[in-house]
Protein backbone atom coordinates (compact mmCIF):
# COMPACT_ATOMS: atom_id res chain seq x y z
CA UNK A 1 0.00 0.00 0.00
CA UNK A 2 2.20 2.93 -1.52
CA UNK A 3 1.58 6.25 -1.20
CA UNK A 4 -1.62 6.24 1.35
CA UNK A 5 -2.61 9.47 2.23
CA UNK A 6 -1.77 9.67 5.85
CA UNK A 7 -2.66 12.83 8.47
CA UNK A 8 -0.32 13.40 11.44
CA UNK A 9 -1.10 14.55 14.77
CA UNK A 10 1.84 15.64 16.62
CA UNK A 11 4.07 15.65 13.75
CA UNK A 12 5.77 18.91 15.22
CA UNK A 13 7.09 16.74 18.13
CA UNK A 14 9.99 14.36 18.33
CA UNK A 15 7.73 11.55 18.40
CA UNK A 16 4.80 12.24 15.58
CA UNK A 17 7.90 14.40 13.60
CA UNK A 18 9.81 11.05 13.52
CA UNK A 19 6.77 8.98 12.69
CA UNK A 20 5.98 11.61 9.47
CA UNK A 21 9.83 11.77 8.40
CA UNK A 22 9.39 7.39 7.99
CA UNK A 23 6.63 7.71 6.08
CA UNK A 24 7.65 10.48 3.43
CA UNK A 25 10.80 7.91 3.40
CA UNK A 26 8.30 5.38 2.35
CA UNK A 27 6.61 7.56 -0.19
CA UNK A 28 3.09 8.25 1.57
CA UNK A 29 2.02 11.89 1.12
CA UNK A 30 1.82 13.04 4.58
CA UNK A 31 -0.11 15.87 6.02
CA UNK A 32 1.30 17.13 9.56
CA UNK A 33 -1.83 18.84 11.93
CA UNK A 34 -0.05 22.36 13.09
CA UNK A 35 -1.63 24.74 15.10
CA UNK A 36 1.54 27.23 13.48
CA UNK A 37 2.37 26.70 9.57
CA UNK A 38 5.13 29.33 10.45
CA UNK A 39 6.88 27.61 13.09
CA UNK A 40 10.39 25.84 12.87
CA UNK A 41 9.35 22.27 13.22
CA UNK A 42 6.44 22.98 10.61
CA UNK A 43 8.79 24.61 8.20
CA UNK A 44 11.20 22.27 8.24
CA UNK A 45 8.38 19.58 7.74
CA UNK A 46 7.11 21.16 4.42
CA UNK A 47 10.40 21.67 3.33
CA UNK A 48 10.60 17.57 3.56
CA UNK A 49 8.18 17.07 1.77
CA UNK A 50 4.54 17.30 4.12
CA UNK A 51 1.45 19.19 3.86
CA UNK A 52 0.59 21.36 6.37
CA UNK A 53 -3.43 21.59 7.99
CA UNK A 54 -3.44 24.43 10.48
CA UNK A 55 -5.50 23.56 13.11
CA UNK A 56 -6.04 22.57 16.79
CA UNK A 57 -7.36 19.83 18.90
CA UNK A 58 -9.50 21.89 20.56
CA UNK A 59 -11.32 23.04 17.49
CA UNK A 60 -13.14 19.97 16.00
CA UNK A 61 -14.51 21.57 12.96
CA UNK A 62 -10.41 22.09 11.71
CA UNK A 63 -9.80 18.42 12.89
CA UNK A 64 -12.59 17.30 10.63
CA UNK A 65 -11.43 19.01 7.79
CA UNK A 66 -7.95 18.19 8.63
CA UNK A 67 -9.03 14.03 8.35
CA UNK A 68 -11.54 14.37 5.38
CA UNK A 69 -10.58 12.27 2.44
CA UNK A 70 -7.58 10.84 4.10
CA UNK A 71 -6.93 6.92 4.29
CA UNK A 72 -5.41 6.77 7.89
CA UNK A 73 -4.39 8.60 10.64
CA UNK A 74 -1.37 8.69 13.45
CA UNK A 75 -2.70 10.09 16.74
CA UNK A 76 -0.40 11.42 19.00
CA UNK A 77 -1.67 13.18 21.96
CA UNK A 78 0.00 14.42 25.06
CA UNK A 79 -0.91 15.52 28.88
CA UNK A 80 2.14 17.80 29.08
CA UNK A 81 0.68 20.97 28.55
CA UNK A 82 -2.61 20.72 30.12
CA UNK A 83 -2.50 17.55 31.92
CA UNK A 84 -4.20 14.20 31.57
CA UNK A 85 -7.74 15.10 31.32
CA UNK A 86 -6.86 17.19 28.82
CA UNK A 87 -5.19 14.52 26.49
CA UNK A 88 -8.32 12.48 27.17
CA UNK A 89 -10.18 15.13 25.29
CA UNK A 90 -7.48 15.42 22.72
CA UNK A 91 -8.40 11.78 21.82
CA UNK A 92 -11.64 12.17 22.50
CA UNK A 93 -11.72 14.61 19.71
CA UNK A 94 -9.72 12.83 17.32
CA UNK A 95 -12.41 9.87 17.75
CA UNK A 96 -15.09 11.69 17.18
CA UNK A 97 -13.81 13.96 13.93
CA UNK A 98 -12.98 10.52 12.43
CA UNK A 99 -15.99 8.91 13.30
CA UNK A 100 -17.78 11.53 11.46
CA UNK A 101 -15.77 11.72 8.34
CA UNK A 102 -15.36 7.99 8.44
CA UNK A 103 -11.45 7.67 8.54
CA UNK A 104 -10.73 4.05 7.15
CA UNK A 105 -7.95 3.68 9.64
CA UNK A 106 -6.67 5.34 12.53
CA UNK A 107 -3.62 4.47 14.47
CA UNK A 108 -3.10 5.60 18.10
CA UNK A 109 0.24 6.19 19.86
CA UNK A 110 -0.01 5.02 23.58
CA UNK A 111 2.21 3.46 25.78
CA UNK A 112 3.31 0.34 26.97
CA UNK A 113 2.26 -1.23 29.86
CA UNK A 114 -0.22 1.79 30.06
CA UNK A 115 -2.93 -0.55 31.93
CA UNK A 116 -0.33 -1.96 34.30
CA UNK A 117 0.78 1.30 35.94
CA UNK A 118 -0.16 4.00 38.38
CA UNK A 119 1.21 6.82 36.37
CA UNK A 120 -1.07 9.85 35.40
CA UNK A 121 0.10 9.65 31.51
CA UNK A 122 -0.58 6.03 31.10
CA UNK A 123 -3.62 6.04 32.45
CA UNK A 124 -4.71 8.32 30.17
CA UNK A 125 -3.65 7.27 27.18
CA UNK A 126 -5.37 3.63 28.48
CA UNK A 127 -8.52 5.73 28.36
CA UNK A 128 -8.14 6.85 25.20
CA UNK A 129 -7.39 3.39 23.71
CA UNK A 130 -11.13 2.31 25.40
CA UNK A 131 -12.70 5.37 23.43
CA UNK A 132 -11.00 4.07 20.15
CA UNK A 133 -11.96 0.01 21.01
CA UNK A 134 -15.69 1.11 21.49
CA UNK A 135 -15.84 3.29 18.29
CA UNK A 136 -16.45 1.82 15.02
CA UNK A 137 -13.18 2.94 13.42
CA UNK A 138 -10.24 0.79 12.24
CA UNK A 139 -7.44 1.13 14.48
CA UNK A 140 -4.20 0.03 15.52
CA UNK A 141 -2.17 0.96 19.04
CA UNK A 142 1.56 1.38 18.40
CA UNK A 143 2.27 1.62 22.23
CA UNK A 144 5.92 2.78 23.07
CA UNK A 145 7.77 2.45 25.88
CA UNK A 146 10.77 4.52 26.57
CA UNK A 147 12.49 7.10 23.50
CA UNK A 148 16.45 6.86 23.40
CA UNK A 149 15.96 10.98 22.82
CA UNK A 150 14.67 11.01 26.25
CA UNK A 151 18.56 11.35 27.72
CA UNK A 152 18.84 14.24 25.22
CA UNK A 153 16.74 16.45 27.95
CA UNK A 154 20.10 15.75 30.01
CA UNK A 155 22.25 17.24 27.48
CA UNK A 156 24.16 19.92 30.00
CA UNK A 157 24.66 17.09 32.83
CA UNK A 158 25.81 14.92 30.07
CA UNK A 159 28.68 17.46 29.08
CA UNK A 160 29.43 17.74 32.85
CA UNK A 161 30.14 14.31 32.75
CA UNK A 162 26.81 12.79 34.29
CA UNK A 163 24.00 10.88 33.43
CA UNK A 164 21.14 11.59 36.04
CA UNK A 165 18.14 8.65 36.02
CA UNK A 166 15.65 7.84 38.30
CA UNK A 167 16.77 4.01 38.05
CA UNK A 168 19.07 1.97 40.24
CA UNK A 169 22.29 1.24 38.12
CA UNK A 170 22.05 -2.27 36.96
CA UNK A 171 17.60 -1.84 36.35
CA UNK A 172 16.84 -2.99 33.13
CA UNK A 173 15.11 0.16 30.70
CA UNK A 174 13.34 -0.88 27.69
CA UNK A 175 13.23 1.85 25.20
CA UNK A 176 13.44 2.55 21.33
CA UNK A 177 14.78 5.05 18.91
CA UNK A 178 12.40 7.63 17.31
CA UNK A 179 13.89 6.39 14.02
CA UNK A 180 12.74 2.42 14.82
CA UNK A 181 9.20 3.71 15.63
CA UNK A 182 8.89 5.40 12.74
CA UNK A 183 9.84 2.24 10.70
CA UNK A 184 7.46 0.30 12.49
CA UNK A 185 4.51 2.72 11.79
CA UNK A 186 5.86 2.87 8.39
CA UNK A 187 5.75 -1.55 8.28
CA UNK A 188 2.45 -1.48 9.99
CA UNK A 189 0.41 0.61 7.29
CA UNK A 190 2.39 -1.61 4.61
CA UNK A 191 0.36 -4.74 6.37
CA UNK A 192 -2.86 -3.40 7.46
CA UNK A 193 -5.01 -6.60 7.81
CA UNK A 194 -2.37 -7.96 9.58
CA UNK A 195 -2.81 -5.20 11.99
CA UNK A 196 -6.36 -3.85 11.98
CA UNK A 197 -7.50 -4.31 15.82
CA UNK A 198 -3.98 -4.69 17.37
CA UNK A 199 -1.81 -3.10 20.18
CA UNK A 200 1.60 -3.53 19.65
CA UNK A 201 4.07 -2.73 22.52
CA UNK A 202 7.34 -1.25 21.28
CA UNK A 203 11.14 -1.68 22.73
CA UNK A 204 14.24 -2.34 20.84
CA UNK A 205 16.86 -2.56 23.62
CA UNK A 206 16.60 -3.07 27.57
CA UNK A 207 20.62 -1.33 28.44
CA UNK A 208 20.29 -0.66 32.37
CA UNK A 209 21.17 3.03 33.39
CA UNK A 210 25.29 2.01 33.94
CA UNK A 211 25.30 0.51 30.63
CA UNK A 212 23.54 3.74 28.99
CA UNK A 213 25.95 5.79 31.13
CA UNK A 214 29.16 3.89 29.57
CA UNK A 215 27.80 3.81 26.11
CA UNK A 216 27.67 7.77 26.44
CA UNK A 217 30.93 7.66 27.77
CA UNK A 218 30.22 9.80 31.59
CA UNK A 219 29.08 7.84 35.01
CA UNK A 220 25.33 7.28 35.68
CA UNK A 221 23.98 9.16 38.63
CA UNK A 222 20.53 7.64 40.32
CA UNK A 223 17.81 10.14 41.03
CA UNK A 224 15.61 9.56 43.39
CA UNK A 225 11.88 9.66 42.29
CA UNK A 226 10.70 11.84 45.13
CA UNK A 227 13.44 14.31 43.75
CA UNK A 228 11.06 14.61 40.52
CA UNK A 229 8.09 15.22 42.52
CA UNK A 230 8.09 18.75 42.88
CA UNK A 231 9.02 19.06 39.09
CA UNK A 232 6.36 16.48 37.72
CA UNK A 233 4.27 14.08 40.14
CA UNK A 234 3.32 12.19 36.47
CA UNK A 235 7.29 11.67 35.94
CA UNK A 236 8.41 10.77 39.59
CA UNK A 237 5.26 8.05 39.41
CA UNK A 238 6.62 6.62 35.88
CA UNK A 239 10.25 6.28 37.39
CA UNK A 240 8.72 4.74 40.17
CA UNK A 241 7.02 2.22 38.00
CA UNK A 242 10.19 1.64 36.06
CA UNK A 243 12.42 1.60 38.66
CA UNK A 244 9.99 -1.28 40.67
CA UNK A 245 8.12 -3.53 37.63
CA UNK A 246 9.20 -2.11 34.01
CA UNK A 247 7.85 -2.39 30.93
CA UNK A 248 6.79 -5.75 29.46
CA UNK A 249 7.75 -5.97 25.87
CA UNK A 250 9.12 -9.11 24.12
CA UNK A 251 11.53 -7.41 22.05
CA UNK A 252 12.89 -10.50 20.66
CA UNK A 253 9.51 -11.57 19.37
CA UNK A 254 9.16 -8.07 17.73
CA UNK A 255 12.30 -8.06 16.33
CA UNK A 256 11.05 -11.41 14.70
CA UNK A 257 7.92 -10.20 12.86
CA UNK A 258 9.74 -6.88 12.03
CA UNK A 259 12.75 -7.70 10.66
CA UNK A 260 12.69 -5.37 8.18
CA UNK A 261 13.83 -2.79 11.22
CA UNK A 262 16.94 -1.99 11.63
CA UNK A 263 16.15 -1.93 15.48
CA UNK A 264 19.67 -0.56 16.80
CA UNK A 265 20.97 -0.70 20.27
CA UNK A 266 21.12 1.85 22.88
CA UNK A 267 25.32 1.45 22.33
CA UNK A 268 24.89 1.87 18.64
CA UNK A 269 22.57 4.70 18.65
CA UNK A 270 24.87 6.54 21.20
CA UNK A 271 28.29 6.04 19.04
CA UNK A 272 26.34 8.37 16.52
CA UNK A 273 26.18 11.74 18.36
CA UNK A 274 28.50 14.18 19.51
CA UNK A 275 27.92 14.24 22.79
CA UNK A 276 30.40 17.01 24.40
CA UNK A 277 29.00 19.54 20.97
CA UNK A 278 25.61 19.42 22.05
Amino acid sequence: MVDQRILVFGATGTHGGAVARALLGAGHSITAFVRDPRSPRALALEQDGARLAVGDLGEPSSVRRALDGMQAAYAVTTPFDGGPEEEVRQGEQIIAAATQVRLPWLMLASVASATDANVPHFRSKARIEELLKESTLAWTVVAPSYFYENVLSSAEAIREGRLPLALPPQTPLQQVALADLGALVAAILARPAEHIGERIEVAGDDPTPEAMAAAIGVRHEQLLPAQLEQRSPDLAAMYSFLARDGYAVDIHALRQRYPEIRWKRFAEWAAERDWQGR
